[in-house]
């Protein structure tokens, strides 16, 4: 294994690659530009793990990407994004999907380049440098003290639709790889570390990691944990049920149960602080122009906008009056995806990232733990709404059992918090409006279902 270039300078290998992959990045689920053409890319590192002088090449890059500016927004140098190209004379049929193109030009000239996760050789690269701790130019492959990583395991892409890539190997890990990437200390890495470290069996244990370090600054780019087999993803497993008209209840419960412990586990593991009104006041305006911001992107929010922002002076007026509120690190992107059950029936908490689109900074601030217990009411909504008919007394019920089970173990339910509550679930509520209209319209109506509910006074708008 070779380091072939960290710099912020062009590559010839980056020249020759630049037209295909301006086509190619729009089209991936985890690229979040789209909409706007990619108009060139600027090296954050590249990095030769296989020189492509034999049968396979293999090439990691990060790659920040030049778009136009989003009118109205600021300035901003471009995401960054990791990528990992695979060199061959020709692909296989069963690369076929993972396709970029072929080069005409520069040091590849002649070559076809594909992604290379969807190539077991490659893959199992990335575990080998994460099993031996290698350091390859800006990239460094830790793993956990004690850990110990078997050689030899068959690697697969996972190929369900998410905002980053994951590989299984022999169904003993997952290694999941970020795709957006910005430096700093990633929650996805720091949370799981935090809950192992505290023996909560919530949260599946990191084993290794893959860093880069480059202008001195450092980014967490993967994961490596344990794999649970057999585990059915919670929105999955949800839908099952719902099809077969079957009650989830008791799995909500349990899921709320787990909830809480991970939470207790998190306040132990890391600082909390309270929230004042200064503190609160800050996060009421963030919500208030958040909304702002939904009603201007969509005009369907218009005719609730007075009513979902009571909900918000309603925290304010309570914060006046001199109530606080506890925050402490939580997941912050809680949703039934986010959950696995075991065969023996346990529930595991998965995906810390937060949601990707905020500031990493944003994303690692303490919050009250009834923003995770939002994220998963709403949850329980859009399943409900995802089937026809819709079966809003399924999700009444799931509601009522995962604040149930959650305050089984944290001693505390968040109903009886109320007006915390509804400002976060309307918060959530109004990010789901905007995401749908940009990306899913179908679904516009599940979310806008909500924020009906939610602008009603606020009495008529608690769970």
């Amino acid at each position: 294994m070779a380091d072939t270039v960290t710099s912020s300078g062009t590559t010839p290998l980056l020249t020759s690659l630049d037209p295909l992959l301006r086509a190619w990045l729009p089209r991936q689920r985890w690229f979040a530009g789209k909409g706007r053409p990619v108009t060139g890319f600027t090296p954050v590192s590249v990095t030769e793990l296989l020189p492509p002088d034999g049968r396979l090449g293999l090439y990691h890059l990060l790659l920040r990407v030049q778009q136009p500016a989003v009118p109205g927004a600021p300035p901003h140098p471009g995401d960054c994004y990791q990528l990992l190209i695979g060199v061959r004379e020709a692909l296989p049929p069963r690369l076929a999907p993972a396709l970029i193109g072929h080069v005409t030009e520069g040091p590849l000239a002649g070559r076809t380049v594909y992604e290379a996760l969807h190539d077991a050789r490659p893959a199992e690269v990335l575990l080998e440098a994460l099993r031996t701790r290698s350091r390859i130019g800006a990239l460094r492959f830790e793993r956990e003290s004690g850990q110990e990583i078997r050689p030899g395991l068959v690697a697969r892409l996972m190929t369900a639709e998410q905002s980053n890539s994951s590989v299984v190997y022999g169904d003993t890990f997952i290694l999941k790889l970020l795709r957006r990437v910005v430096p700093g200390v990633n929650p996805d890495l720091e949370i799981p570390l935090a809950l192992a470290r505290e023996g909560c069996p919530r949260v599946p244990a990191p084993t290794a990691w893959l860093n880069a370090d480059v202008d001195a600054q450092s980014y967490v780019l993967a994961v490596l944990q344990p794999f649970v087999s057999g585990a059915a993803d919670g929105w999955e497993l949800a839908l099952r049920e719902l099809a077969k008209g079957e009650d989830f209840a008791a799995e909500a419960r349990a899921l709320g149960r787990a909830t809480a412990e991970v939470h207790t586990a998190l306040a132990r593991a890391l600082p909390t602080v309270t929230l004042g009104h200064v503190q609160l006041q800050s996060l009421v305006d963030g919500m208030t122009e958040r909304l702002a911001a939904a009603v201007q992107a969509v005009p369907a929010l218009r005719p609730y906008e007075d009513g979902l922002r009571s909900a918000y002076a309603a925290l304010a007026d309570l914060a006046a009056e001199g109530h606080t509120w506890t925050a402490q690190r939580v997941h912050g992107d809680l949703h039934l995806g986010q959950c696995l059950r075991s065969p023996s029936g346990d529930w595991s908490l998965i995906d810390f990232e937060g949601e990707p689109a905020r500031p990493l900074a944003e994303r690692r601030m303490p919050q009250p733990p009834v923003r995770d217990v939002a994220g998963m009411l709403r949850s329980f909504d859009y399943a409900a709404r995802s089937v026809t008919p819709p079966a809003p007394d399924w999700a009444h019920a799931c509601r009522a059992a995962y604040c149930s089970g959650y305050a089984e173990v944290a001693g505390r339910d968040p109903r009886t918090d109320p007006v915390l509550l509804r400002a976060y679930e309307t918060d959530k509520a109004v990010y789901e409006v905007v995401y749908e209209a940009r990306h899913r319209p179908d679904w516009l109506s599940v979310p806008l279902t909500a924020v009906r509910r939610l602008a009603l006074p606020d009495q008529e708008a608690r769970p």
